[in-house]
């Protein structure tokens, strides 16, 4: 049995292909959801079973069901059977649908073919899969019809209906870095500030990084870089909500000096605390340990 009283939450994403399950199971995993796709329905009990026994305190799940798993799809009413008398679960389905006409539209736009209809038109697929969906169309607690949403606006509807109160998904992450280690893969806006006074000239701070405050005080002390710290935050206060209304869940912001020991460092940690009050923040400093000899 699971060591605490709180119910797991378990959402079953289902409904037509190319509806926008994959946007759905995303969004789920951006709400901090613990996602599965394409999960046999005839696995599902043995599913359960190890979230039952599990001392890993999953507390929310969201499983993609579909007719990949056709050939196991009539056996998911008796999943859902199951799920029903357990008390330890609160169960949800979701449903996503489209028009048909969309929904070609969509398969034309990828030229994949249905599932149902590898070697023919997919109208045909497209309407085979409703007449077995149906049933389980009137079972889902919640249908959400995508023919007119983009995929920001389908994610946008999924989070402000499941995401719990309070709950805020849009975090910054501010990397520091430096440049002769190379640029971070995944960093999302790039800031160099090379062209800012280098404590490493300065013997007694060669050894010390930004996180010191000896070195923070000699970064924050010039004229550059107080102009430079107005502008950049002035620019982030307009652009972070209008990457937050794009619905992107996280963003990276590298800041890289020459080392990545200094500089960077200690502006990475000024704007996380600046912007901490508006944000969740993050801050890794990936070069800090590369100095010479270290």
């Amino acid at each position: 049995m699971k060591n605490n009283e709180q119910e797991t939450k378990l959402v079953i994403i289902t409904g037509m292909s190319g509806a926008g399950k994959t946007v759905a199971v995303q969004s789920f995993e951006d709400l901090g959801y613990y996602c599965v796709d394409n999960l046999p329905p005839t696995l599902l009990p043995k599913f359960l079973e190890l979230m039952k026994d599990s001392t890993n305190n999953i507390q929310k799940v969201a499983l993609v069901m579909d007719l990949r798993g056709r050939e196991f799809f009539d056996s998911l009413f008796d999943a859902l059977d199951v799920l029903a008398k357990e008390e330890w679960i609160d169960e949800h389905i979701l449903f996503l649908d489209a028009k048909d006409e969309k929904l070609v539209s969509r398969y034309k736009e990828t030229r994949r073919s249905h599932p149902l209809a590898a070697d023919d038109l997919p109208l045909k697929g497209i309407r085979q899969e409703r007449e077995i969906l149906d049933e389980l169309r009137g079972r889902a607690q919640r249908i959400i019809d995508t023919t007119n949403l983009k995929p920001r606006e389908l994610r946008e509807k999924i989070v402000s209906k499941y995401r719990e109160e309070k709950q805020e998904i849009f975090s910054v992450h501010f990397v520091s870095f430096g440049f002769k280690h190379g640029l971070p893969i995944d960093a999302d806006l790039v800031f160099d500030v090379r062209f800012l006074p280098n404590p490493h000239y300065v013997a007694q701070m060669q050894p010390l990084t930004g996180l010191n405050k000896e070195v923070s005080s000699y970064v924050f002390k010039w004229a550059e870089t107080k102009m430079f710290n107005k502008k950049l935050l002035d620019l982030l206060q307009f652009m972070l909500p209008q990457y937050k209304r794009e619905g992107k869940s996280q963003l990276v912001i590298a800041i890289g000096c020459t080392g990545g020991q200094h500089r960077s460092v200690a502006l990475a940690e000024y704007y996380a605390k600046e912007l901490s009050d508006q944000y969740i923040t993050h801050v890794n400093h990936r070069d800090i340990d590369k100095r010479k000899g270290h």
